[in-house]
């Protein structure tokens, strides 16, 4: 776990186990029969494909991997007073070419996104009108605005393995690419609560 302070709120990068995302991609590739329902409709998103897990199922399945992670970066901005981390929700994203996630924030207190599958150069640049595009299927969080010794964008490139944990409030975006194949990550909400 990293702890990155970019600009103002901090950022968490992590790696996800190699089981953790075999079992995630398994739910995906016909081979589990697990209940999904579609999220599109309750989600920002330009894309057309994005599933939610009961919250059951995720308590069950997902949630004690995710908390040990969030635990770990709380404690590294040295919050140690936590009573209780409850997972709100996690749903998966499966994107494709031209599709994007446009700026938005999540509920909570502290949300990640995942990536367990990725195209093959992905983020390879092409040409538009003779600029290249250095944004291809990249997330951007935004914060405050630029201004002298002062960033308001932090670009990440994703591969696959990266958890990326940040404050609810904190503005992102997931650019489109322009190839062809699946980019799936998946997304939660966390609540933290203290001990009084």
């Amino acid at each position: 776990m990293k702890n990155l302070k970019p600009f103002g709120p901090s950022i968490g990068r992590s790696r996800i186990s190699k089981d953790f995302i075999n079992k995630l991609n398994k739910e995906f590739d016909g081979i589990s029969r697990t209940k999904k329902k579609d999220y599109s409709s309750k989600l920002a998103s330009q894309i057309n494909n994005e599933v939610n897990f009961s919250k059951k199922y995720v308590d069950k399945n997902y949630a004690p991997y995710l908390k040990k992670i969030i635990k770990k970066f709380l404690n590294k901005e040295g919050i140690k007073n936590i009573k209780k981390i409850d997972i709100l929700n996690l749903w998966v994203v499966r994107q494709f070419k031209g599709e994007y996630n446009p700026i938005h924030y999540h509920e909570g207190d502290l949300s990640g996104v995942g990536y367990i599958k990725l195209p093959k150069d992905m983020t390879k640049n092409k040409l538009l009108k003779g600029k290249k595009i250095k944004t291809n299927g990249t997330i951007d969080f935004i914060n405050g605005q630029k201004a002298f010794l002062s960033k308001s964008i932090y670009n990440v490139v994703p591969t696959v393995g990266d958890l990326i944990l940040f404050p609810n409030y904190l503005m992102h975006t997931a650019y489109p690419f322009n190839k062809d194949g699946e980019r799936r990550s998946f997304s939660f909400n966390s609540k933290i609560i203290y001990k009084k």
